[in-house]
């Protein structure tokens, strides 16, 4: 029995507890404070005592405020629809004195302050009920921008008023003293129409102005004032009074008039600074962002909070990068923008204001109209900036000009300076600025042509002198002559003078009138033109017509019976593997080293000149026996021998040095050149590091290679280019994976040369191109062959070399679409091998080509790897499927082991998911080792020399017979 009675009460406990925690989140947090109401006050803010309940449902029921006894009551009170989740603000009244009390409760439909800048509060109507806690519901007042309730408070009474609001903010809630009320209504009207009339004609005037003025800058200046207008008649309510429109129509109105004013500012500052001329890019930015606002206002009908943030937001973007910009412009000196810049200064000091404002930081209540005629203030100075313009131009503005004064300003646009000789006074007259530019004081120049002439250059007075008495004396002509004036600081001006006479009543000569341009440049670009005609850009040096034409002297002296000239012709050995070691920049400061070097062994008679890029070229006339000839010879050999430093490395080089001596006979300059060249080719095959004289034999082995660059243009019509196949086997099963195709030519008087015979003339003449399409084309047709022979369960590849000038010809992906699109084969057996230093020649733009010739379905193999300066890098950027080692990473070193590299590049290589084959094969142990190091493939003497395809396709089959049984 006991136990059933504890249950019992457990369960009361448990239900009674319930009810307090349902009553606590009922019940405000806090007791409900009255306000007191006193007599004499003419307005109380109650925005801060008022307590909101935000979304709090479709009734709510608060206790009220004690009244005079201490008595609390609870209320509730329903939404006016019910089901409507509304939001509440909640506050109390007390009357203390003994009258009774009649107040107007005021919430303002829109408030700037602590509007916002992103998604602003863009006014509604605030209150849609109010019910006191005794007594009768306030009588609604009608006003077009504010919720107003009379409120009547009895004697010692405390009331608690619960407010059902229209929205979920409540920006301001006063309580006004209804006289105080009307006073401070009709205070702030006459303001406002006193703003508006200003602003109207403003409006007005500016409109005015743009129909006398047709420049644009002044319909950008009246749609300012016009969309200011607007602006104001939305913010002061006197849009609701002309047009019927409701409390929500006020938001799409003042979010399209902000945009608007954006708008009209943008076009303003574009028209004025005149962006649409001479600033084109910033004229599509400024064209962009009009735009832009114009959706914004199309964008107001249905998002207003929306399109008055990004208007806010773009206000405050043009005021800041318009005052960036004319800062820029003013101190590149362009009036506009000097002019400007307080007119700017006052839209920023206005936008800091209007921000402070919104963000609530300044919440006075002079805030906004003072904003309002910062606006009005804002278009005046607009309009004074413009009427500069309107009136500054007088007559001349106006085009009411005579012909005299249109030549007059001629003159002054073309900034020609004048000058005038009266030739009976002997005074002439020459322009301040002259003076001033020359560093002379006033009228230095001023005088008698005496004084002027001492003035001249020394080797322009007599020429100067002789056309003026030619134009005196003749009484007709002009004067059209280039000379120099001397500075003060002793420096020449170069000038130009056109000058005509004027004659008088007796036909004489009165006047010679004439104007002076300042010429200096010109004839300086004129001089640099010349020396750079006939001088390297780089050295400063002679170039090759420059050297030529010394040369032609030389030989004249020699046949005279003076000294006679010898030739040498300098050519760096493998310049080019520096430039793409180190760098072009690098490879330039070489060459002026090697300039400076060189230039310490010639005397004043001799000359050096750089004649191509890494070739040099000298004129010996201070010496004529051969035993201090070659001397000199050895001499310039050692200097490119010493080595260059660069911070801490060392570049060693060597030259080849040709040398040809003039006999005293009938050769031209350029046999002589010639010959020196023939010589240095000679020097270059048997070289590096040599000099050889000519000899009449030398001639004779170049006709020999002219010959066979003649015989090479029809090797190919003659079938005589044949290709043979070198087997590639792959190690881990001992069977042939493929064939590098290899190039031979079949010459019908040398026989069967080898590529390194002729393949350097190839690149030269430019041969190499139809060459390499050839080979490509005849290595497909036969790599299809044989994969038909064999099928595509282990098929064969086939690898062919792509040369410099084929992987940088923009028709190399064209021709290997073609040759894939005519051969079939299977994607990727197809091998294009790019050796190392010519990808690293143009590494960006070779990635891109790799990465094409990828994408049509042929492979790529890197030959030669380790060899260049430096791959690593890049590497992993081209697109490459396999590394072909070099042979000298294959051999053995000195000790008897491969070298320790090879290991690194097998490992790096199929980290980057490459295969690798390895070059010069020539043992069983060698093939052993690369297979225990872990390469795929191996290539050489020791799996088969280069053979016919038909050999291949006995090999290919033999195989096959030898796996099927």
């Amino acid at each position: 029995m006991k136990d059933r009675i504890g249950g019992h009460l457990g369960r009361l406990a448990a239900a009674l507890l319930g009810l307090v925690v349902l009553a606590l989140a009922v019940l405000p947090a806090h007791a409900l404070e009255a306000i007191p109401v006193p007599l004499d006050s003419s307005a109380i803010d109650l925005t801060e005592s008022v307590d909101l309940y935000l979304r709090y449902g479709d009734r709510i029921q608060i206790s009220t405020a004690p009244d005079a006894e201490g008595f609390v009551r609870r209320i509730e009170v329903r939404s006016r629809e019910p089901g409507h989740t509304a939001s509440w603000a909640v506050f109390a009244l007390r009357n203390d004195s003994d009258e009774q009390i009649d107040r107007l409760l005021v919430a303002p439909y829109f408030r700037m302050v602590g509007s916002g800048i992103v998604r602003p509060d863009l006014g509604q109507s605030r209150i849609s009920a109010i019910t006191p806690s005794q007594g009768f519901r306030p009588d609604r007042e009608d006003s077009h921008d504010a919720d107003i309730y009379l409120i009547t408070l009895d004697p010692g009474a405390v009331v608690t008023y619960v407010v059902e609001l229209a929205g979920d903010s409540i920006p301001q809630l006063r309580l006004w003293q209804p006289d105080a009320y009307k006073e401070n209504v009709n205070s702030f009207t006459l303001y406002q129409g006193m703003v508006i009339g200003i602003a109207g004609l403003l409006a007005l005037f500016l409109t005015v102005l743009f129909v006398v003025k047709g420049t644009l800058i002044f319909p950008a200046a009246a749609s300012i004032a016009w969309a200011v207008l607007a602006y104001l008649s939305i913010d002061f309510g006197f849009w609701n009074k002309i047009f019927d429109v409701p409390v929500q129509g006020d938001q799409v109105f003042r979010a399209g008039a902000e945009a608007i004013l954006a708008a009209t500012l943008l076009i303003f500052l574009t028209a004025y600074l005149s962006l649409m001329r001479w600033h084109v890019r910033l004229l599509y930015v400024a064209a962009l962002w009009l735009i832009t606002l114009v959706g914004v206002a199309a964008l107001a009908v249905f998002d207003a909070p929306l399109a008055a943030g990004i208007a806010r937001l773009s206000l405050g973007g043009i005021g800041i990068i318009g005052m960036a910009l004319i800062l820029f412009l003013a101190f590149r000196g362009f009036d506009r923008a000097i002019l400007l810049i307080p007119t700017w200064l006052l839209l920023l000091a206005w936008l800091v204001a209007a921000g402070m404002t919104v963000t609530g930081r300044l919440s006075n209540d002079l805030v906004s109209p003072a904003l309002a005629g910062g606006l009005v203030v804002l278009v005046l100075l607009v309009g004074f900036t413009v009427m500069q313009h309107a009136f500054a131009g007088g007559a001349i503005g106006s085009g009411m000009l005579s012909d005299f004064h249109r030549k007059a300003l001629a003159l002054i646009g073309a900034g020609d300076l004048v000058w005038d000789w009266d030739v009976p006074r002997d005074r002439i007259f020459v322009s301040p600025e002259l003076e001033e530019k020359l560093g002379l004081k006033p009228n230095a120049l001023e005088g008698s042509v005496r004084r002027w002439i001492d003035a001249l250059h020394a080797g322009d007075r007599d020429r100067f002198r002789a056309s003026l008495d030619a134009v005196v004396e003749q009484r007709r002509g002009r004067i059209a002559q280039d000379f120099r004036l001397r500075a003060a600081d002793g420096h020449y001006f170069w000038y130009r003078m056109r000058a005509r006479p004027i004659l008088g009543d007796d036909g004489e000569a009165i006047r010679l009138v004439g104007t002076l341009v300042d010429v200096t440049e010109i004839k300086n670009a004129e001089e640099r033109l010349l020396h750079d005609a006939v001088h390297d850009n780089l050295t400063g040096l002679p170039n090759r017509e420059l050297y030529l034409d010394r040369l032609e002297a030389a030989i004249l002296r020699g046949r005279s019976g003076e000294t006679r000239p010898t030739v040498f012709v300098i050519d760096i050995d493998r310049f080019r593997q520096v430039n793409d070691g180190f760098g072009i920049a690098v490879g330039d400061s070489i060459l002026l080293t090697m300039a400076r070097r060189l230039q310490r062994h010639l005397k004043l008679s001799d000359t050096l000149a750089r004649l191509a890029g890494d070739q040099f070229g000298i004129i010996l006339v201070s010496e004529g026996d051969p035993k201090r000839i070659a001397a000199f010879a050895e001499a310039v050999r050692r200097t490119i021998r010493t080595p260059i430093t660069f911070g801490d490395r060392e570049v060693f080089l060597t030259a080849c040095v040709g040398i040809s001596v003039f006999d005293g006979g009938d050769k031209r300059k350029e046999d002589l050149l010639e010959d020196a060249e023939i010589a240095m080719y000679h020097a270059k095959r048997f070289g590096p590091d040599r000099v050889e004289a000519f000899k009449p034999v030398m001639r004779t082995m170049g006709g020999d290679r002219l010959a066979l660059e003649s015989d090479l243009r029809r090797a190919l019509e003659r079938e005589e280019i044949k290709l043979v196949f070198q087997p590639i086997m792959r190690l881990d099963n001992k069977r042939i994976a493929g064939f590098e195709a290899l190039v031979r030519w079949d010459h019908p008087r040398h026989g069967r040369l080898n590529p390194q015979e002729f393949l350097s003339i190839a690149e030269e003449s430019g041969m190499i191109v139809e060459i390499g399409l050839f080979v490509m084309d005849r290595a497909a047709r036969q790599l299809g062959a044989w994969q038909r022979a064999m099928g595509v369960h282990l098929p064969i590849f086939a690898s062919v070399n792509v040369s410099s000038r084929q992987l940088l010809r923009h028709d190399l992906i064209n021709d290997i679409r073609a040759v894939l699109d005519r051969n079939e084969v299977v994607p990727g057996t197809l091998k294009l091998e790019v050796t190392e230093s010519l990808v690293m020649e143009n590494p960006e733009y070779a990635a891109q080509v790799l990465e094409r010739v990828r994408e049509l379905g042929a492979g790529l193999a890197l030959d030669d790897f380790g060899t260049g300066y430096s791959s690593l890098s890049y590497l992993q950027r081209f697109p490459f499927d396999t590394i072909k080692v070099d042979r000298s990473f294959v051999r053995h070193n000195g000790s008897g082991t491969r070298p320790v590299i090879l290991r690194s590049i097998v490992a790096l290589a199929h980290d980057l998911g490459m295969e690798v084959v390895a070059e010069g094969a020539e043992t069983d142990e060698d093939a052993i080792e690369l297979y225990a190091l872990g390469c795929e493939y191996a290539q050489g003497f020791l799996f088969g020399e280069p053979m016919s395809a038909e050999e291949c396709r006995h090999l290919l089959a033999r195989q096959s017979a030898m796996m099927r049984h």
